[in-house]
């Protein structure tokens, strides 16, 4: 005869009976866990878009002065070869008085329109030429080349649709 045999009582195995929820448990910690891992992912993301975003508009503020500061550069260029028909329009038309782009640029604003969005000075008297001893003291009687400097300012978007990025260009143009 065959009779069965009586169970053996395995250390940490419960009974069916006194097993009421662990199940429950596991699954709701597991729950838990992946709602936090899926908050920190979202997380993640926005902080991503943001830098993207934040990236985009200081193109968009590079990209613009770019354009301004070629746009000067095109109108210089067809004043100075004009064969005298037009006359050259510079801010400053000879190195008299000290320009600082750092000082112009911080005086421009995001909040109101930009009255004068470039700075254009001749520079080319400034600059000694061949002379080791005088660089630069003041203006030279030698004719040199046309020196331009450009100073240009531009946002990301126009001052009424909330620009959040801004460039500043300092280059120096010869035509």
């Amino acid at each position: 005869m065959n009779r069965p045999r009586p169970r053996t009582k395995i250390s940490g195995f419960h009974s069916p009976a006194k097993q009421r929820g662990a199940a429950l448990y596991v699954a709701l910690m597991m729950l838990i866990l992946l709602s936090l891992i899926g908050v920190a992912a979202l997380q993640v993301t926005g902080l991503q878009e943001r830098m993207s975003s934040n990236y985009r508009s200081t193109n968009m503020a590079l990209q613009n002065v770019e354009a301004l500061t070629r746009e000067r550069e095109l109108d210089l260029d067809r004043q100075v070869n004009s064969g005298g028909k037009e006359s050259l329009v510079v801010d400053e038309p000879f190195c008299t008085n000290a320009f600082d782009p750092t000082n112009w640029a911080a005086q421009m604003s995001f909040v109101k329109p930009t009255p004068k969005p470039s700075h254009t000075r001749r520079i080319d008297e400034c600059v000694a030429g061949n002379s080791s001893t005088a660089m630069g003291t003041g203006p030279v009687t030698e004719n040199t080349n046309l020196i331009f400097q450009i100073t240009a300012y531009a946002t990301d978007r126009s001052s009424a649709s909330n620009p959040s990025s801004d460039a500043v260009i300092d280059t120096i143009f010869i035509p």
